[in-house]
């Protein structure tokens, strides 16, 4: 059965659900104390069931992204996926690790609260080779940090894996608009240029001197007018600082609360997206979601990587296992 789940330690209290092992809501206090719930989605399970969530909160897979075409070949075998994005298959096609129901195999309340969702994807699931046993662990692992540790093994075949966590952030309030005052600063030099279908080319690039460069603190909503459709591209995280075998990705602030989300992971990179496809979807407590309402820092592998070998490969055999280690650290600056 679908249900929402609570962690809480007096700082955080997020809420998650074992549909799509999704973060529903996530309350973090500002500096005077005022607390807000800073992600977007629904009050109940049920949109989140009918479809309605443009994969808000959840968990994406078997490979986050684009893939060109839908295809790809690996040890000289073609698989084919379901279409759902223009010509190309996307975050795992049309019934992902979102649109599925996780064992829940633990939960622990305690003074780290954690909860440990479980699914298993057979052979074949969307047009993917092989059985894979999927693990995702979310805790509140210190007062101002919600961490989120995703491992999967591959039983019988090779298989593309790429995970990536989809919540729409907005420090202000899920209900206070658009996210375009908010600045970010993302530790990447370089990104992955888009085809017309938003799949990356094959090149990699330098940000410098383009509209893509977030090396330094800057507003989301400062150059966004001139990209097309605003911004939905992977950044390679090639700068930050490691601690723990995790790389500082991104900052983001709210100038408006001085919230602010520092996030570390181990992923080679991380699609920055701006909700530029969301339309008037009914929300929380009576919000409506407008285009820009959010802003989605999902790490991940490469988008395509399984069709270039240029980028680091998804590809995970038998006897090796995938993890991916996500951080989400809040603070307040004023």
């Amino acid at each position: 059965m679908a249900e929402i789940f609570e962690l809480s330690n007096g700082t955080i209290t997020v809420k998650i659900s074992n549909w799509g092992a999704t973060i529903t809501s996530l309350l973090v206090p500002d500096s005077k104390g005022n607390v807000a719930d800073v992600v977007l989605g629904f009050d109940t399970i049920d949109p989140y069931m009918r479809g309605e969530a443009p994969y808000f909160g959840c968990i994406v897979g078997r490979v986050a992204n684009r893939i060109r075409n839908g295809k790809f070949t690996l040890d000289g075998v073609q698989y084919t996926l379901p279409i759902n994005n223009g010509p190309n298959s996307l975050h795992g096609g049309i019934t992902g690790y979102d649109k599925v129901l996780w064992e829940v195999a633990e939960h622990s309340k305690g003074e780290m609260p954690s909860i440990t969702f479980k699914y298993h994807s057979k052979d074949g699931e969307e047009g993917y080779p092989g059985n894979v046993s999927i693990t995702a662990t979310y805790s509140l692992h210190s007062p101002n940090t919600l961490k989120l540790e995703m491992e999967a093994v591959p039983e019988n075949k090779p298989t593309p894996i790429s995970l990536a966590q989809h919540t729409y952030w907005n420090l202000a309030g899920h209900n206070s608009g658009s996210i375009l005052d908010h600045t970010a600063q993302i530790w990447a030099e370089q990104m992955t240029p888009l085809d017309p279908t938003s799949v990356p080319t094959g090149e990699i690039i330098p940000v410098k001197d383009t509209l893509f460069d977030f090396t330094t603190e800057y507003k989301i909503g400062a150059r966004i007018d001139k990209v097309p459709g605003g911004y939905d591209h992977n950044y390679v995280l090639d700068l930050g600082e490691e601690i723990n075998g995790l790389i500082r990705a991104v900052k983001l602030k709210d100038p408006s609360s001085g919230r602010v989300l520092n996030l570390w992971t181990n992923a080679p990179g991380m699609q920055f997206y701006t909700a530029n496809y969301v339309d008037g979807v009914a929300g929380k407590s009576g919000a409506i979601y407008q285009k820009q309402s959010g802003v989605c820092l999902e790490t991940q592998g490469f988008p395509n990587a399984i069709n270039e070998p240029k980028f680091p490969s998804i590809v995970v055999r038998p006897g090796e296992k995938y993890n991916h280690t996500m951080v989400f650290e809040f603070s307040n600056e004023s």
